[in-house]
């Protein structure tokens, strides 16, 4: 298992990569798909392979929960459970505990939370969330962390960055001494929204001899140029040689920006969320497909996508369908929503070789934000400096 920088650009800390797993290679910078339960939302694995994906990341907390690791290893590991051959990444739950828990106590051992399904209590240490990504047997896996909401202050940001350090050890001891080798542990960046917290926590995770790291604590409930700011500070203090993973981030124009900063991993539920809404990307931004506007348009989705949707089916069908409630309509606006990032992915990948990133994302925030309210930066100077 390694990671391979290939090609960087020259006006950015963009990069081409490499990053080798026990189920395979994956070509950097990757979008991954969520599998939250073990699957991506309406999808066969058949078909998230066929709209491009690499590799795809399931959950931790939901997993632990149901059907429970025993299962899972039990069926022979998260990839046979599921039918997917391909490299998985699975989180550490710490985000889910966070947000969905209807209850947390942090101790020094790890976290009291309740089921956000049935209220039961359960108790995560650093070394049972080992334990459990063991059982599942994915390629990349994240250790337990503290994470916050955007506003924690800096003494309650900073308590929780050094129990994610003191976590962070205790991983990797257990790791060393289980039989882990063909799984990778990234190091999670925490520190919220303080440059002299997250410069702290990279200095101490230097020492550690971690295969990658991942930015965590980040679209949190932040506003985009907080994001984007804490993002390409904590890039520019990580080293060269190591894939640098964006946790929880994948709009279109976070895409194109994160890999401007440097970033070689992302993922996100927002394109498989939206398309059960209506919502579709369109180069010129999204749309929804409920509007009436759609009630007689025979066109696809987007004239020259080569999904399947965009291949076999128009828009007024796609929208009779999602009015009347078909699970068939959730599939189609699914697999164009994934396609469409892929081919974002690719046309990002196909810039950097050519030496014309900055040309490209240009060209794309332009198109693509311009007459998107929704989408649009919340400061005029903020977008005026991402176009520089």
């Amino acid at each position: 298992m390694s990671f391979e920088v290939i090609q960087r650009d020259k006006n950015t800390r963009a990069r081409l990569g490499r990053l080798k797993t026990f189920h395979g290679e994956v070509s950097t910078p990757v979008f991954m798909p969520v599998g939250t339960q073990g699957a991506v939302k309406t999808l066969s694995p058949e078909e998230v392979e066929e709209v491009g994906a690499e590799i795809i990341l399931s959950n931790t907390y939901h997993l632990f929960l149901r059907p429970g690791q025993e299962i899972i290893k039990k069926g022979g590991g998260l990839h046979r459970f599921i039918g997917w051959n391909k490299p998985i990444l699975t989180d550490s739950g710490g985000y889910q505990v966070f947000s969905l828990a209807r209850l947390r106590k942090i101790e020094e051992d790890g976290i009291y939370f309740n089921s956000h399904i049935d209220g039961s209590q359960y108790f995560f240490t650093p070394e049972i969330v080992m334990e459990v990504q063991k059982a599942l047997g994915s390629d990349i896996i994240m250790p337990l962390d503290i994470c916050l909401g955007y506003g924690a202050s800096y003494w309650e940001t900073k308590e929780a960055l050094e129990i994610t350090l003191r976590w962070l050890k205790r991983s990797i001891d257990y790791k060393e001494n289980s039989n882990m080798e063909t799984q990778l542990l990234f190091g999670i960046i925490q520190g919220g929204f303080y440059r002299e917290l997250r410069k702290e926590a990279v200095e101490r995770m230097l020492d550690m001899e971690l295969p990658g790291f991942a930015l965590g604590g980040i679209s949190v409930g932040e506003p985009k140029d907080k994001m984007y700011e804490i993002t390409d500070y904590t890039v520019s203090l990580l080293p060269e040689e190591k894939p640098r993973y964006l946790m929880g981030v994948g709009a279109p124009e976070d895409l194109v920006i994160g890999v401007s900063m440097g970033i070689d991993m992302f993922d996100c539920v927002l394109p498989t969320r939206l398309a059960r809404h209506g919502v579709f990307y369109t180069k010129t931004g999204r749309r929804n497909i409920k509007n009436a506007q759609y009630k007689e348009d025979f066109s696809p989705l987007e004239e020259d996508c080569d999904c399947y949707t965009c291949r076999r089916f128009t828009k007024a069908y796609i929208r009779h369908l999602f009015l009347q409630h078909e699970t068939f309509s959730y599939r189609l606006l699914t697999i164009h929503n994934l396609r469409f990032l892929f081919r974002l992915m690719e046309n990002i990948r196909r810039s950097i070789r050519e030496g014309r990133l900055e040309e490209f994302k240009k060209e794309f925030l332009t198109q693509y934000l311009a007459n998107d309210r929704e989408n649009r930066l919340e400061k005029e100077e903020v977008w005026n400096k991402l176009l520089i």
